[in-house]
């Protein structure tokens, strides 16, 4: 561990004295050594690791796994539940990532950017009380940044025995701020910390950076366009709206959680410019209709590609109920101006209480992304946080004080929520690559010397690197 110094123990061999007569053929011949036991034996040894399945992978084992955890890590005694993950396993000799979405886990190989960088084992888990990973009952007070990072270092600690080399912490969006969250509660784990595009919301009620920042992203002729349309989808409501019944109809979509179809529309169509940013690039603007000329169907199906009707039905909040009430309760939601719909917007940007069933109580904890955010500033180590320069969530970034050591921020050009270190500039990259091998024990002479000959470690592999880029919903105030 980087914050650890371990002393060096003398390996002291004591044999005994044996006369030249008393030494025997039996003596003399060693044993051989047992076989090295499975991979997959070694983990299911583990007490409260279980086996969903194992998918082949060449080159890889990988396995989805569950993991028995207290349901209240604080009072472990009052039950568990079984937290799913998976498992890249490479060789106990490489270094090892710890992966989090913040979500549910993919349960198909994939390796992040750091598990390519040092060609590593790669331990991916889902976020508790995301289904399946949600004790039953659910009491939702154990849904807070301080057990999920408490998930995490059980499971470090128990899988440390077996992958003894460095480990890294990872993930983006809101995986990042996992990351984050568990390195503030639990440095001495992790020997590096990677978070991508994470957002840090340190007082909820102040967005302004927000606002600032969709005055001046892209360009002026991308943001007029962007919001004209959007100024048109609630123009033109009522025909809209049929066209919303009819889907919600064929699709079976409901809209008891968020209240009435009025309410769900308005959000899909408040989400517009804000997912564009997101997910899209600037040149991606030439595909934007133009407002003035477009039908019905064409304001339709661009807000539908962009934002997506379904988002706010019941089926489409289900999956993100922990979300929302994350955001309720202790993330925070970003909230902004729209000045180009005042007198059309009826509830501006709804609050995560809507998108969270009635029947889970939620009160907001004020000060718990502040005390991160002051932690981060002053005690951030070997920490390296990467985001997008059009990314609507890198207006309110972690930002580094004078306290912190060998820890960056760094921001790729022209990038949107899919900020990566690939994609900054060339002396950043390599900096940044250079670090994250170094972190994880494994850079080559070469690197150390000059990080302009730091590259990732381990080859290319289009179906392990796909990035499953989550959709995430908008947070809420």
């Amino acid at each position: 561990m980087r914050k650890t110094l371990g002393w060096l123990l003398s390996l002291v061999v004591l044999i005994g004295t044996m006369g030249a007569a008393g030494f025997t053929a039996q003596a003399a011949t060693a044993a051989q050594p047992a076989a090295a036991t499975d991979i997959k034996d070694q983990i299911l040894g583990i007490p409260g690791m279980s086996l969903i399945e194992e998918k082949p992978y060449t080159g890889y084992r990988f396995f989805v796994l569950n993991y028995e955890q207290p349901v209240d890590h604080r009072q472990p005694w009052k039950g568990t539940f079984k937290q799913r993950l998976t498992l890249l396993h490479k060789d106990v000799s490489r270094p090892s990532v710890f992966f989090t979405s913040g979500y549910n886990v993919s349960t198909s190989p994939r390796r992040s950017e750091p598990t390519t960088i040092v060609d590593g084992n790669q331990v991916s888990l889902e976020y508790r009380f995301f289904t399946p990973s949600r004790p039953d009952p659910a009491t939702w007070s154990n849904l807070d940044i301080w057990q999920a990072a408490s998930d995490q270092h059980r499971l470090f600690t128990a899988l440390k025995k077996i992958y003894k080399k460095n480990w890294l912490a990872t993930g983006a969006s809101k995986g990042g701020m996992t990351a984050t969250y568990y390195e503030r509660f639990y440095p001495r784990d992790m020997d590096g910390v990677v978070a991508y595009v994470a957002p840090n919301d340190v007082v909820n009620n102040e967005d302004s950076a927000y606002d600032r920042f969709f005055a001046k992203v892209g360009t002026k002729e991308c943001r007029d366009k962007l919001n004209a349309v959007q100024r048109e989808a609630l123009v033109r409501r009522e025909p809209l709206e049929a066209k919303y019944a009819v889907a919600a109809a064929e699709n079976g979509w409901t809209f008891t959680t968020v209240g009435d179809l009025d309410k769900a529309y308005e959000a899909v169509v408040l989400d517009y410019v804000w997912a564009f940013w997101q997910y899209s690039l600037l040149a991606d603007c030439a595909s934007i209709p133009d407002a003035a000329t477009a039908s019905d169907q064409q304001i339709w199906d661009s807000v539908d590609a962009i934002s997506g009707f379904s988002a706010y039905a019941d089926q489409g909040l289900q999956t993100y109920t922990p979300y929302y009430y994350q955001a309720g309760t202790q993330l925070g939601s970003p909230d902004i101006k729209l000045p180009h719909l005042k007198g059309l917007s009826r509830y501006g940007y709804q609050p995560p209480r809507n998108f969270v069933p009635r029947d889970i109580p939620m009160t907001f904890q004020p000060g718990v992304m502040a005390d991160v955010d002051k932690w981060v500033r002053g005690n951030a180590n070997q920490m390296l946080f990467v985001y997008g320069q059009n990314d609507p969530w890198g207006a309110e970034p972690f930002r580094l004080g004078y306290g912190v050591h060998d820890s960056y921020v760094m921001i790729a050009p022209g990038a949107n929520h899919g900020a990566s270190v690939s994609k900054l500039m060339e002396g950043e990259k390599n900096l940044a690559t250079s670090k994250i091998l170094q972190w994880a024990g494994v850079a080559p002479a070469a690197a150390l010397a000059d990080a302009g000959k730091a590259a990732p470690l381990a080859a290319p592999d289009a179906q392990l690197d796909q990035r499953d880029l989550e959709r995430e919903p908008q947070l809420r105030p």
